[in-house]
C-alpha cells in the first residue's frame, strides 16, 4: 500500500517521451530491464534522463514492425522511471525501468526525433477490503499459482513469498500476471482492464487454463511413457512439444516444414496419380520419427519429387530462319546436317505433337557431334543437358536405384531433367557406343525404353516408380563408331554421319573460329598476331592427323602462347606467322605424308584406307621368286585383309589362262606380300582390289600406273564390292596428287558427299569387276601371253651292237 500511495503522490507529467516495446506488456511497480536498439528511441530514452527521467512504455501491436506508426501502438501502457542507464558497445543502449502507474495516451505531439504523446493518467478504483469476494478470489488464485508451479511452470521462488503475503486484488493480479508467461496480447487485455476483481478473475481464468494444459501434459507425458521404449524417448518428447503447442495453437518447426512441403508437392503441377503417391508418401513421413532411417528416405524422394520438372516445360522458339542463321553462326559447312536440323524444326512448327526423331550423330573426335547438339537447343529456345555414358555398365545409371538401397539416386535421365528444369530439354546421350555390360546389367537395353517414340510417354525410373513422360525431350546421341551399338538400339535412331573435314573446311573453320578463340583466351590481340593462310595449312597438313579439329585447335593456342610470351617480355609488337615461320613455334614437322610414286612399277599399287582420324594412302607391295608356292604376309595385316589376299589368289589361279599366268605358278613361286608401315595394325574389307592388282602386277611383269589409287573389296568371281568411308578416302586421294581413283561402282551414290572442288581435281572409275580395275591401274591389259620357248632340235639315239660269241659245235 505504501508503494502506491508514494505512486499516486508522484508528479506524472501529461506529456511524456513514448518507448515503443516489443514483446513485452510492463504492468505498475514491475521492475525489468530494456534493451534500446533504435535511434527513435534512444532519443527518447536520453530526452527522459535530462528531465525527470520518466518515460512511457507502450507495446507495439507487431512484434517485427521496426517503424510502429502511432496507429500500430496500443494506447494504454505504463508510466516507468529508469532507474539505470548502460550503453552498449554495439550502439545500444540497456536500462532498468520501474512501472508507476497506467496511462492512456490521448494525442501524439510530435514523432520526430521521438514520439512526445500526451497521456491521461488511469487512476484504479480501490478494491473493497475484507469482503468474502474478494478474499476467495486472492486465495484462489495464490492456490492456483502454487498448483501450477507443482505441476512444472517456472516462477522463481522469491516472486511466490511475495504473492504470498500479498492482499491487494489489483497488484497481485499484476504480479501473477508478468510472471507467468502471457501472449503480448493477452498480458495487454489484462492491463486495460481498470477494475482490481475484475482483473484478478481474469488472471484466475487463465491460470485454470493453464493449469488444465499442465495437467494434459502430464497425462500426454504417461500415455506415450506406457507406449514407448527407452529408445523412443526423443520421439516422445517431440510429440509431447507438438501436442503442448497444438493446444496452444502453434506450430513447430517440423509441422512448419511439413506443411511447406505439402504446399510444394501441389504447386509442382504432377500428374493426378503421381501426386496422389507423393501426398500418401507425405502423410507417412508426417507420423514417422525424424531420425528414423526410412524417414531420411522419405524425405529425400520427396524433395525429387517435387524438383522433377513434371509440368515445366520452355516454349519453342520455331523460327526457321532464325534457326538457319544460328547453325550457320555456330558451325562452318556440314551441310547435310544443317539441313535435317531445319526440316525437325519444320515439322515440329507444323506438328505440335511429334514423335520422335532420335538423332544420333556418328564421327571421329573433334568433328564437332557435341556441339551441335547445344546448337539445336538455342535454335529451338530449349534447354541443353549433356550426360556421357563412356564407360557406364551399370543398368541402374539410366533407370536408378531401388528407393530401399542405402544412397540410391534416380538414373542419368531423371538427374538430367531436373538439371535442365524442364521436361522438354535437347537432351545429348554422349559417347553411346562407349557403354558396356556386366554383372551389373546391360545400360544399352535401358535404353531401349528411353530412345523409343513408342514406349517413353510412360518412362518408369526404379526409384521415382512413377511413370514419367519423355516424349517432349529431344534426345540427340553421338558416337565414334556404329559397330559396337547393339541392333535393336541402333534401330531406334536415325543416324547421321559427320566424316570429318576436308583440308579447305579445315582452313575455313580454323579462320572464323579457332584463331579467334585461341587469340583470345591467351590474351592477345588480333592486332598483335596474324596468321598467314599459308601457316595454317603447313599445321593442318603437316602438324594434324585427325578427322577432327582438336589437335589444329591446340596447335594454333600453342602458337598463340608463345607468342603472348615474346609480347609479355617486351619482344615485339606485331607478330605475322607464317609457313616459313611456323616450325620456330612448332618445331619439325610431325607427320610427313606418303609420297606420290616416282615412276610405275611393277606389284606396287597405291590402296586407300579409311581411319577414325580420316583417310590415308596405303601403298600394297607384291613380289614373286622361285619357290614351291608359300605365301608369305608382312605388316601387321589383320585377318580380313588376310582373307582379301586369300580370295585374291584364289580368283587369278582360276583366271590363269585370261590373265596369261602359267598354271602351275602356284607350284613353282613364292609370293610375299607387304604393306608398309609395319609397326601399324591394319585390317578392313576394302582391300582386294588393291590386293589382287599388286598380285596380277607382280605375275605378270606389267607395272601399275603411279597416278592410280583404288579401293574396294573383290569376290572369288571378280566382282568388286562396295566399301565404306569413300569420303575420306578420296580427300586423301586428292591430298596425295593422284589423278584416278577406282571405286566400286555402288559406292557411286556416296560422292555426293564430296566436295565437288574436290571431285573436279579427279577421275573416278566405277569398277564393276577385277577386269575393270586391271583395265585401268595396270599399263597394259589383258597381259601378253609369255613367249614360247624354242623348241631343241630332238637327239638322235645311237644303237651300238654288242656281238655274241656262236654256240659251239663239236665233240671233245
Amino acid at each position: 500500500m505504501e508503494n502506491r500511495q508514494e505512486t499516486e503522490e508522484l508528479n506524472i507529467p501529461d506529456v511524456l517521451p513514448l518507448l515503443p516495446v516489443r514483446d513485452v506488456v510492463v504492468y505498475p511497480y514491475m521492475i525489468l530491464p530494456l534493451f534500446v536498439g533504435r535511434e527513435i528511441s534512444i532519443a527518447a530514452v536520453d530526452h527522459a534522463l535530462s528531465k525527470d527521467r520518466m518515460i512511457f512504455l507502450a507495446t507495439q501491436r507487431d512484434v517485427g514492425d521496426e517503424d510502429p506508426a502511432p496507429e500500430a501502438i496500443y494506447e494504454v501502457g505504463t508510466v516507468a522511471m529508469i532507474m539505470r542507464m548502460l550503453k552498449l558497445p554495439d550502439g545500444r543502449v540497456k536500462i532498468l525501468v520501474q512501472g508507476l502507474t497506467k496511462g492512456r495516451i490521448t494525442e501524439y505531439l510530435a514523432e520526430k526525433p521521438f514520439y512526445s504523446v500526451r497521456i491521461d493518467r488511469i487512476i484504479e478504483p480501490a478494491a473493497p477490503e475484507n469482503t468474502l469476494e474478494s478474499e476467495a478470489l486472492i486465495r484462489t488464485v495464490k492456490e492456483e499459482l502454487a498448483k501450477i508451479v507443482a505441476l512444472g511452470k517456472a516462477v522463481s521462488p522469491e516472486v511466490m513469498v511475495i504473492v504470498e503475503n500479498m492482499q491487494e486484488p489489483g497488484a497481485l493480479a499484476d504480479l501473477v500476471a508478468s510472471n507467468i508467461g502471457l501472449k503480448v496480447e493477452e498480458a495487454q487485455g489484462l492491463l486495460e482492464v481498470i477494475d482490481p476483481l475484475e482483473r484478478l478473475k481474469k488472471v484466475n481464468d487463465l491460470l485454470n487454463k493453464e493449469s488444465e494444459l499442465l495437467n494434459m501434459q502430464a497425462r500426454i507425458q504417461s500415455a506415450a511413457k506406457e507406449e514407448m521404449g527407452k529408445s523412443q524417448r526423443e520421439y516422445y518428447l517431440r510429440e509431447q512439444l507438438r501436442a503442448i503447442q497444438q493446444e496452444l495453437g502453434e506450430t513447430d518447426a517440423r509441422s512448419e516444414e511439413m506443411a511447406e512441403l505439402r504446399k510444394s508437392i501441389e504447386n509442382a503441377k504432377m500428374p493426378q496419380n503421381v501426386e496422389k503417391e507423393a501426398l500418401k508418401q507425405l502423410g507417412r513421413l508426417e507420423q514417422m520419427h525424424p531420425d528414423a532411417a526410412e524417414a531420411g528416405m522419405l524425405r529425400t524422394f520427396l524433395d525429387w519429387m517435387v524438383d522433377i520438372p513434371w509440368g515445366k516445360a520452355t516454349k519453342d522458339a520455331l523460327e526457321i530462319n532464325r534457326a538457319s542463321e544460328i547453325l550457320n553462326e555456330d558451325h562452318y559447312f556440314l551441310e547435310k546436317v544443317k539441313e535435317r536440323i531445319l526440316e525437325f524444326l519444320a515439322v515440329r512448327k507444323l506438328k505440335k505433337k511429334m514423335k520422335g526423331p532420335i538423332l544420333c550423330f556418328v564421327g571421329p573426335p573433334g568433328v564437332g557431334k557435341t556441339s551441335l547438339g547445344k546448337s539445336i537447343a538455342r535454335a529451338m529456345g530449349r534447354k541443353f543437358v549433356r550426360i556421357s555414358l563412356g564407360g557406364v555398365r551399370d543398368e541402374a545409371e539410366i533407370r536408378g536405384h531401388r528407393r530401399t538401397y542405402v544412397g540410391a539416386l534416380p538414373g542419368r535421365i531423371i538427374q538430367g531433367l531436373k538439371q535442365a528444369g524442364s521436361n522438354n530439354p535437347v537432351f545429348m546421350l554422349d559417347e553411346l557406343d562407349k557403354l558396356g555390360s556386366d554383372f551389373r546389367g546391360d545400360p544399352s537395353s535401358a535404353l531401349l525404353e528411353v530412345l523409343d517414340p513408342e514406349q517413353n510417354n510412360s518412362f518408369s525410373d526404379h526409384y521415382i516408380n512413377l511413370p514419367f513422360n519423355l516424349s517432349n525431350v529431344m534426345f540427340i546421341a553421338t558416337a565414334n563408331q556404329m559397330d559396337t551399338i547393339p541392333g535393336p538400339l541402333r534401330d531406334r535412331m536415325e543416324v547421321i554421319n559427320l566424316s570429318g573435314y576436308t583440308e579447305e573446311e579445315k582452313l575455313g573453320i580454323a579462320k572464323r573460329y579457332l584463331v579467334p578463340r585461341q587469340v583470345k583466351e591467351n590474351g592477345i590481340t588480333e592486332e598483335i598476331v596474324t596468321f598467314s593462310e599459308e601457316a595454317l595449312r603447313t599445321i593442318i597438313a603437316k602438324y594434324t592427323r585427325e578427322a577432327g579439329l582438336r589437335n589444329l585447335e591446340r596447335e594454333i593456342g600453342s602458337v598463340c602462347r608463345k607468342v603472348a610470351r615474346k609480347y609479355a617480355e617486351g619482344k615485339g609488337e606485331k607478330f605475322v606467322i607464317t609457313a616459313g615461320t611456323v616450325p620456330k613455334y612448332l618445331g619439325p614437322p610431325k607427320f610427313l605424308r606418303e609420297e606420290e610414286m616416282e615412276k610405275n612399277e611393277v606389284g606396287v599399287v597405291t590402296g586407300l584406307a579409311w581411319t577414325p582420324v580420316g583417310g590415308e594412302v596405303l601403298f600394297v607391295e607384291a613380289t614373286v621368286m622361285k619357290g614351291k608356292g608359300g605365301l608369305t604376309l608382312t605388316g601387321q595385316l589383320g585377318d580380313v585383309m588376310k582373307e582379301s589376299v586369300q580370295a585374291a589368289l584364289s580368283y587369278i589361279r582360276s583366271k590363269t589362262a585370261e590373265l596369261n599366268i602359267p598354271e602351275d605358278f602356284s607350284s613353282t613361286i613364292d609370293i610375299h606380300v607387304h604393306v608398309p608401315a609395319g609397326a601399324i595394325p591394319k585390317d578392313g574389307p576394302s582391300a582386294g582390289v588393291t590386293m589382287a592388282t599388286a598380285l596380277v602386277s607382280a605375275l605378270t611383269k606389267i607395272p601399275v600406273r603411279k597416278e592410280v589409287a583404288m579401293t574396294g573389296e573383290i569376290t572369288l568371281r571378280g566382282k568388286v564390292l562396295p566399301i565404306g568411308g569413300l569420303k575420306e578416302k578420296i580427300l586423301a586421294a586428292a591430298r596425295l596428287g593422284v589423278t584416278t581413283v577406282i571405286i566400286p561402282v555402288q559406292n557411286k551414290k556416296d560422292l555426293e558427299d564430296v566436295p565437288k572442288t574436290i571431285l573436279k581435281k579427279l577421275k573416278i572409275v566405277a569398277a564393276t569387276n577385277i577386269d575393270d580395275v586391271l583395265a585401268v591401274a595396270l599399263e597394259k591389259f589383258p597381259p601378253p601371253a609369255p613367249k614360247a620357248a624354242k623348241p631343241e632340235p630332238p637327239k638322235t639315239k645311237v644303237r651300238t651292237r654288242v656281238p655274241v660269241a656262236s654256240p659251239v659245235r663239236g665233240k671233245a
